[in-house]
């Protein structure tokens, strides 16, 4: 069920205020922006998988309710960036997490993805394409692909809640993996910062003049800023290869530099958007 109503929202507060598990999994391009951008957010009860889009004007504060309520399982699997962001966008907090991931890699399950688990553990082979995975999930409106592959994210997580809290307790590792969970629950989302010294690993370095060495250590931080400051990936602003083609260029002007074939016409105009200057 996709919440884009009232009516819609209120069925689906009703059923996971009121349920004993849940599975929890978002969707996010970390690709192309500085800020990861939380695209997705999905919840699965005993009944049936909810799609929130957090792009639409919908009241989804409640959602805080069930995911800090202690009697209430959440289950995720690598919960890690679903609670940073999570709690970065809405303030939500956590409690009683279960973790599919970490849960697996105890009893040493591998290979340690979703996909995997599922088949390892439950016998059942999931169709996730790379092709959607790696899709454009903040464009709308969203294929019917897109929307099966985020259902089918959660559609398994309560089997497989069960099927490895049972190996936890069986083996006497359920004290390890509940003290792994609570840390779990307290990760927050941090910025990207400035690594002063990565111009210097970028490929060409060594073969330049000084003079092109110090046009290199701007252009790097000019680049970083930028994409700050724009919300956009780094690569997207000027790639390594384009900053030290610049730096080597003679040119005086970002068009100058276009027309030589040093930067190509879609960076001309990403430059020329955000006022680039050097």
């Amino acid at each position: 069920m996709i919440i884009d109503n009232p009516q819609k929202l209120e069925a689906a507060q009703n059923d996971i205020l009121n349920a004993r598990h849940i599975g929890i999994d978002t969707e996010y391009d970390s690709f192309r922006y500085f800020r990861e951008k939380l695209c997705l957010i999905q919840i699965c009860t005993e009944s049936r998988a909810y799609i929130f889009d957090p792009l639409l004007d919908v009241d989804i504060s409640f959602l805080g309710d069930a995911f800090i309520n202690s009697s209430i399982v959440k289950i995720i699997h690598a919960c890690d960036n679903d609670i940073r962001l999570l709690n970065r966008d809405y303030g939500f907090r956590f409690s009683n997490i279960f973790d599919t991931y970490r849960a697996a890699s105890i009893l040493g399950i591998t290979p340690l993805s979703l996909t995997s688990i599922v088949l390892e553990c439950l016998g059942i082979e999931l169709e996730k394409p790379r092709k959607i995975q790696r899709s454009r999930w903040d464009i709308r409106p969203l294929t019917d692909e897109q929307l099966n592959y985020a259902a089918l994210d959660t559609r398994y997580l309560p089997d497989l809640y069960f099927y490895l809290k049972e190996g936890l307790a069986h083996n006497k590792l359920e004290e390890e993996a509940e003290e792994i969970f609570h840390k779990m629950a307290d990760v927050r989302w941090s910025e990207k910062t400035f690594n002063p010294g990565g111009f210097f690993r970028i490929e060409g370095y060594d073969d330049l003049e000084e003079y092109q060495r110090c046009r290199l250590k701007n252009l790097y931080r000019w680049r970083f800023e930028t994409a700050k400051r724009t919300n956009m990936a780094v690569f997207l602003v000027l790639s390594d290869r384009n900053i030290m083609d610049l730096s080597k260029g003679n040119g005086q002007t970002i068009e100058s530099l276009s027309e030589s074939g040093v930067i190509s016409a879609a960076k001309l105009r990403v430059c020329n958007k955000i006022k680039f200057t050097f």
